[in-house]
């Protein structure tokens, strides 16, 4: 059970667990970027980070179910009122990108002769046609705001290490060990 100036314990866990599993995922489809396209090792990469990018994409869904049905804990009142604001803009702006870019890469394979083939186990076909235009348009998309979303990761890591070196009591309402700054 959460306090009242402390997230839910749900939240704590999906909060670091997705940014994990993100982060992880970021990096490995700029790392697909690398891989020769019509080899082998780059069809069984891209299905991995298919596989995977729908798995985080639901479980980002959840996390935003949870934070829909459970309120966060207020801000506290000694914030100056441009730092609510930043607080408040830069969470929006990282949920829309954590939606926009699965999303995107998922109607991306949806316009390609390719669909998923989930973890190697079935198949989801494509239900778009096999249009390089429209697959264009959705991959860069997913390209674009991963670069979005890790600039504005950056920005919450560094706003984070400021309130911990602050030990303003802000970090701790998200930190995984009670009792942390």
């Amino acid at each position: 059970m959460a306090s009242s100036n402390r997230y839910t314990d749900v939240a704590i866990a999906l909060h670091w667990l997705l940014a994990a599993l993100i982060l992880g995922q970021i990096a490995f489809g700029w790392y697909l970027q690398e891989i020769p396209r019509g080899t082998p090792a780059r069809t069984i990469y891209v299905n991995f980070h298919k596989s995977t990018g729908l798995t985080i994409g639901l479980l980002i869904l959840f996390r935003l179910y949870w934070r829909l049905t459970h309120k966060a804990p207020p801000l506290p009142d000694w914030m100056p009122a441009w730092e609510r604001v930043a607080a408040r803009t830069s969470h929006v702006a990282l949920y829309a990108c954590m939606l926009i870019m699965p999303l995107a890469g998922y109607l991306a394979s949806n316009f390609s002769k390719f669909g998923i083939k989930y973890f190697n186990v079935f198949l989801l076909p494509p239900w778009g046609v096999d249009d390089k235009r429209i697959y264009a348009i959705f991959n860069t998309t997913h390209v674009v705001t991963s670069y979005v979303l890790v600039a504005l990761i950056v920005i919450h890591i560094l706003a984070a290490l400021r309130h911990v070196f602050l030990r303003n009591g802000v970090f701790s309402r998200m930190s995984p060990v009670r009792g942390s700054p």
